[in-house]
């Protein structure tokens, strides 16, 4: 019996998007569910936002200037990731795809390019309007998505999206307010706006849970990942080759660019080696989960970013001490694989052996930093070892019990 050519071709994406329809939610159990080329290239532009949050701790921490810089960082990168997330688990549920949607998503990334402009001036002076304007920009965008819910949806659903869009709607009411707030007053006032930020999801879900789709959002999750370690590749390989070029000091450098290249490479491997979607099945395990992963992104791009510091170190172009300049590496190593530890890798493994290796190679990650100089590459080395180690103990549990 002949084939049907039409059945044999690759499924094409569509061009142009279908008509106006009406937003409701999204089967949560639909099969074959994948990100969407306007969902990576949301994630490809929020990835210059964390770029220049990144180079920027990047110069507070090489200065030796730890508390701005730190303090900067973690206030940028909430507003990038927050954001980020939730668009995502909007899309996750009501991704429809057309017009007016395609278009909304487009102001968000122009928010996000905004927050970008303004992640200098809030390192260097605290200046929060730009950073605040591209951040309220992005949100309330997401609020006429919320809206257009509402007016699709019916009862319950209807009261779900109508809650997020007056939660997020008076928190970005609080953050201009904020910027009338004397200086001295807004830095203790960012985190109650955080947390009322934080809280939106958790009270606009106590009355129903949004179809958001357990495998979609993994795999949202894991490609922001990988982008944010290939900026961290990227920001690693882009600081080699300036020190190269202006010092020429190969012998210092390449330690240094062999044990970053190790970690990254772990980085990856540990996240992806077992899938994670089956563990997202209420809503209390994907708060929690989706949460957590501020701890992820965030460690994940400083790592890149002590990279930039470890090179400039090894080049003597540091304010700051060798054992310092390793910690901007090692600290943030090991936050991530312990992260990810608490987030994925425990719910696949099994034994006390099998639990014990990431948080136990985070600790020796973080003993590396007291090796000065060889920290790095020492870091590199833990990390390989982390993923053989796992690897055996993964091959030996998947033997047939008589062969063990």
């Amino acid at each position: 019996m002949a084939s049907d050519p039409a059945a044999a071709a690759p499924r094409r994406l569509p061009v142009d998007p279908p008509p106006v329809r009406r937003m409701v939610a999204r089967d949560r159990h639909e099969s074959h569910r994948v990100s969407t080329p306007l969902e990576l290239f949301f994630d490809l532009c929020f990835v210059v936002a964390v770029g220049q949050a990144g180079r920027e701790l990047a110069h507070s921490l090489a200065a030796g200037h730890y508390g701005e810089g730190l303090q900067g960082y973690a206030l940028s990168f909430f507003a990038i990731w927050w954001a980020w997330m939730n668009f995502t688990w909007f899309a996750s549920a009501y991704d429809v795809d057309d017009v007016p949607y395609r278009l909304t998503t487009l102001v968000q990334i122009a928010g996000v390019l905004i927050l970008a402009a303004g992640v200098p001036r809030l390192f260097a002076t605290q200046d929060l309007t730009l950073a605040i304007a591209g951040y309220v920009v992005m949100r309330l965008a997401m609020v006429t998505q919320w809206l257009r819910a509402a007016a699709g949806e019916q009862g319950t659903a209807r009261r779900v999206a109508l809650d997020y869009a007056v939660g997020i709607t008076l928190c970005q009411v609080g953050w201009v307010v904020l910027l009338l707030l004397p200086a001295g007053i807004r830095l203790y006032a960012v985190p109650v706006g955080v947390l009322c930020e934080l809280a939106v999801p958790v009270v606009a879900e106590l009355r129903k849970r949004t179809s958001w789709h357990p495998h979609h959002i993994a795999e949202r999750y894991g490609l922001f990942t990988l982008i944010v370690l290939g900026e961290t590749v990227a920001a690693a390989t882009v600081a080699v080759q300036s020190a190269v070029d202006e010092h020429e000091e190969l012998g210092r450098l390449v330690p240094v660019a062999v044990g970053g290249l190790l970690i990254c490479f772990a980085a990856w491997w540990i996240y992806f080696a077992s899938p994670v979607h089956h563990h997202l099945r209420t809503n209390r395990q994907a708060l929690v989960w989706g949460y957590g992963h501020y701890l992820v992104f965030g460690s994940a791009a400083a790592i890149g970013t002590g990279l930039e510091v470890a090179v400039e170190s090894a080049v003597h172009q540091t304010h700051i001490s060798e054992v310092a300049a390793t910690a901007t590496v090692t600290v943030p190593t090991a936050v991530y694989l312990l992260a990810v530890w608490l987030l994925h890798s425990r719910h696949a493994k099994r034994g006390v052996l099998a639990q014990a290796v990431s948080p136990v190679a985070a600790v020796l990650v973080l003993g590396c930093t007291a090796l000065r100089g060889a920290g790095v590459p020492a870091a590199g080395l833990v990390c390989a070892l982390l993923v053989a180690v796992g690897v055996l103990i993964h091959a030996r549990e998947s033997r047939p019990a008589g062969t063990r």
